[in-house]
């Protein structure tokens, strides 16, 4: 009898698709946010998204706050690495989801595994030097994407092996 926490149970399966769907879409806006800061710079990007979150148009909402204070550390800091993170990690996400969605064989797990446990160990690093509650909310979202990647990767396995379970 295989272990119920390998076996591959519709909920999971489920849970799995939605985070890489999920996934997909961030890795989507990254890159094109990564595209739209290199070619209007983020001078621009400031502006435009202070004038939309002006408080005599929205009020002090807590998210509205956030993003102008994003902002503001978009135009303050250096640009280029910004642009080069969002590019890379947008990148690779829409890579591995695809891989994964196309189902392009089992070489796509442990490739995909390792990338977002290299995301993962990036963002908690990162929040050694500063601590950020998105950048958290963030890594444990890539953690619970690892999880459903593992798993889907050994229930995968279990479909292979004789009988169905190793």
């Amino acid at each position: 009898m295989g272990n119920t926490l390998v076996k591959r149970t519709p909920l999971l399966h489920r849970a799995y698709l939605a985070v890489i769907l999920i996934k997909g879409f961030d890795g989507a806006v990254e890159a094109l946010a990564g595209l739209i800061i290199a070619a209007a710079g983020p001078e621009w990007i400031y502006g435009w998204v202070i004038r939309l979150t002006a408080p005599e148009l929205t009020g002090h909402h807590p998210a509205l706050h956030a993003i102008r204070s994003g902002a503001t550390r978009l135009e303050q800091s250096p640009h280029q690495f910004i642009i080069f993170y969002l590019l890379v990690h947008g990148l690779l996400k829409l890579g591995i989801v695809m891989a994964l969605l196309r189902g392009g064989g089992r070489w796509v797990f442990p490739l995909a595994s390792a990338i977002l446990a290299g995301f993962v160990a990036y963002m908690s690093w990162r929040l050694t030097i500063r601590w950020s509650d998105w950048l958290l909310g963030f890594a444990l979202f890539d953690l619970l994407t690892l999880v459903l990647v593992l798993n889907e990767w050994r229930s995968q396995g279990d479909k292979s092996a004789p009988g169905g379970n190793r």
